[in-house]
């Protein structure tokens, strides 16, 4: 098979921002694809509500501030790679009961970004690409007939119809969205299964790392906040949101180690900080910190956690942090769901109660080896961007000539 000529464009759009304070997927996979080919990524456009409430995250306020000082809306930020902040605002309709109504603006909010997509792509000079969108249920419904992409993909890495915003529209609609695509990927299994039956052109192309950043941070000496803590630390990085991980849980970790620092690096939402954890001696915790000093957080944890909830979200979704985590050579203590039983299963202890969590902290802490942290390591060198966006570009290329060879002989 041919490879997808270079001088393609790809343009990315979805539910993240470029500015997003944590990890992205679609950021990551932009900067991988953007050394072959030319990369145009689309912060999601900012809804009413959005800017009355104006919200103190650093991806809200530097969309903002670029509307609000008229900077420029494209922005190159690599020699491939262009960021633009759309100028359109879109209407706040998640709270519409009537789905008739909803599915009505909905259209003329597609019909808004399809025109913004199409006045940045034309600044460009570009008249053909691929479209990536990244998990956007219900923004993105019906833009492929709008913009007739060269290959319009669907990126599945949340069950978002599972979860509670979403459950209202996205529900019902993603189906929809999944089937109106060229080409759906995944980075799970799971979530290749779900999307299956309403696209038969569904790929899992698996989950990538900065694999080299997180091997070398293996060297890495300990953060200043991390210098003062003289025990053993059970460690988390990530989001710490309420509607992924199980708060309680957290809480008996802390008091079944009163030893042990329990240190969680991340973003805090509201019912974090509102949690008895503010209160126990042992936990620390961390504000968001510079991706670049991520590994260096890691490397000084003992036992690396992902305490996440078990549901029908979390069952199908691959947690990246667990490569990051497992790169480093950690030992690692993780909710047990399907998915990761399927990819992490010899390399990650599985907990499926508050009980396990317990008893596999002590035996990860205590059969920790130098050899078990090598193979950790080795397993996790595998999940490369490189590998992933290799797998994007294999499945769109066949999905080109697919479409191409019905072109041509319809």
């Amino acid at each position: 098979m041919e490879k997808l000529p270079q001088n393609i464009p790809f343009v990315f759009m979805g539910l993240q921002s470029w500015f997003l304070e944590i990890g992205s997927n679609a950021r990551n996979m932009a900067v991988e694809l953007s050394k072959t080919h030319p990369v145009l990524f689309i912060n999601p456009a900012l809804d009413r509500i959005t800017l009355l409430r104006k919200p103190q995250t650093a991806s809200f306020q530097k969309h903002y501030e670029i509307l609000k000082n008229k900077e420029s809306l494209i922005q190159q930020v690599a020699p491939n790679l262009w960021v633009y902040s759309p100028d359109v605002i879109m209407e706040s309709i998640n709270w519409l009961k009537v789905e008739s109504l909803h599915d009505y603006l909905n259209k003329k909010n597609n019909d808004l970004y399809a025109k913004a997509i199409t006045d940045a792509t034309a600044k460009l000079g570009w008249d053909k690409y691929v479209l990536f969108n990244d998990n956007e249920i219900i923004r993105a419904l019906h833009l492929k007939e709008m913009l007739n992409p060269l290959v319009s993909i669907y990126y599945i890495r949340d069950y978002l119809a599972k979860v509670a915003y979403w459950m209202r529209h996205g529900t019902r609609l993603e189906p929809t969205t999944i089937a109106n695509y060229d080409l759906v990927v995944t980075n799970s299994p799971l979530l290749a299964d779900y999307a299956l039956p309403y696209n038969k052109n569904t790929y899992s192309i698996g989950q990538g790392c900065d694999v080299v950043r997180f091997l070398e941070g293996r060297n890495a000496e300990k953060p200043e906040p991390m210098k003062a803590i003289d025990v053993k630390v059970i460690g988390y990085i990530g989001a710490l949101v309420h509607f992924r991980l199980n708060i309680p849980l957290l809480e008996k970790i802390a008091a079944s180690f009163p030893q042990y620092k329990l240190v969680l690096v991340g973003p805090e939402d509201d019912e974090f900080k509102a949690s008895a954890l503010h209160q126990m001696p042992n936990v620390v915790f961390i504000p968001n910190q510079p991706e670049s000093i991520l590994p260096a957080y890691i490397n000084s944890f003992d036992v690396c956690i992902n305490p996440q909830l078990s549901n029908e979200v979390t069952d199908a979704n691959y947690p990246r942090k667990i490569d990051e985590y497992l790169a480093i050579g950690k030992p690692v203590v993780a909710t047990y769901t399907r998915t990761m039983e399927g990819i992490f299963g010899d390399y990650a202890y599985l907990a499926k109660s508050d009980a396990d969590y317990i008893a596999l902290i002590a035996k990860a802490l205590n059969e920790n080896s130098p050899s078990l942290s090598e193979k950790r390591s080795e397993f996790a060198s595998h999940h490369t961007w490189e590998e992933n966006v290799s797998q994007l570009l294999k499945h769109t290329q066949h999905t080109l000539q697919a479409k191409q060879g019905y072109v041509a002989t319809h």
